[in-house]
């Protein structure tokens, strides 16, 4: 199963063991929960096409002690609702798991309007989130199943593309080592970064969690490694993480490549994802080209 697949057959589990668990959808994926929502009609709440609506009742199930998972497309998820996000979670100070599909641009022949490339970067400007980015089918089924217990925010952002295996460790892994520099590689983004740094002699450090980032971690490495040359892989907006880098080296001088979907200008091409990796230099090839033209 893919990542959409696995949260779905995993929150209708969790529906039936936590009466205190309940999902909010806009239509997206209600045909795949229609069974949970007959034995659990009264915690499987579809509003129909109204993502700002979904996020507010969201927040009222949150203010009443219930655990809310809101899923849909990141685009209507976050960009569409953001306003809701952040008044009925955030100022409210009440919690809930969101749970996007189609990430930055698994869904190229939808055309823009199904496109989040900068979901997690405005999920960013908000206090107190925790921004899971799976990379494989159970590292999504582990972060949803932690993220249920407590009151906390929790977006979890599901992709079509992923890694060949899964990596559950918390935090920053380490995954190859080496000493010319420190290559982060977010969520799906892993296998190709290890295709591309084949032949390099970089430490490559792997997470599924860039909120709250791995400060620690990221020094170590880059003690062991011996050198303060870091590049930033990410699935999304180039840069998005680069605060976070620079708050965890604040006392060491260092140099930052960030690789990610472009700022510069909008791909308005369709095409399939192959494609838009290539335009935004998120190929194993044009990062290889990327990485050594930075350490070079």
């Amino acid at each position: 199963m893919n990542m959409r697949e696995t949260f779905l057959e995993a929150a209708a589990e969790v529906l039936d063991t936590d009466a205190n668990v309940a999902v909010v959808l806009a239509d997206i994926s209600a045909a795949q929960l229609a069974f949970a929502a007959r034995k659990h009609p009264d915690r499987v709440l579809n509003v129909g096409i109204r993502e700002q609506l979904m996020m507010s009742t969201a927040g009222g199930l949150a203010l009443a002690g219930m655990r809310p998972i809101v899923h849909t497309f990141s685009s209507f998820l976050v960009e569409r609702a953001f306003e809701q996000v952040k008044l009925d979670l955030g100022h409210q100070d009440v919690g809930a798991v969101l749970v996007s599909s189609g990430a930055s641009y698994d869904m190229p022949t939808a055309g823009r309007t199904h496109q989040a490339p900068g979901d997690v970067a405005l999920i960013d400007t908000l206090p107190g989130w925790t921004v899971h980015v799976p990379g494989h089918p159970e590292e999504a089924r582990r972060l949803l199943l932690e993220s249920i217990p407590g009151t906390g925010r929790v977006y979890l952002r599901l992709s079509a593309q992923e890694n060949a295996k899964a990596h559950l460790g918390a935090g920053l892994q380490t995954l190859r080592e080496g000493g010319r520099g420190v290559v982060v590689a977010v969520g799906p983004m892993l296998d190709r970064v290890l295709e591309a740094t084949t032949d390099l002699d970089v430490t490559v450090l792997y997470t599924s969690t860039v909120r709250p980032f791995d400060a620690a971690g990221l020094r170590s490495a880059v003690d062991a490694a011996g050198s303060t040359d870091v590049v930033l892989v990410e699935p999304y907006l180039a840069g998005t993480s680069a605060h976070a880098v620079a708050d965890a080296l604040s006392e060491t001088p260092h140099r930052l490549l960030s690789l990610g979907v472009r700022r510069d200008a909008e791909v308005r091409i369709y095409g399939e994802m192959a494609d838009h990796d290539l335009a935004h230099g998120l190929d194993a090839g044009s990062i290889a080209l990327s990485v050594k033209e930075f350490l070079r």
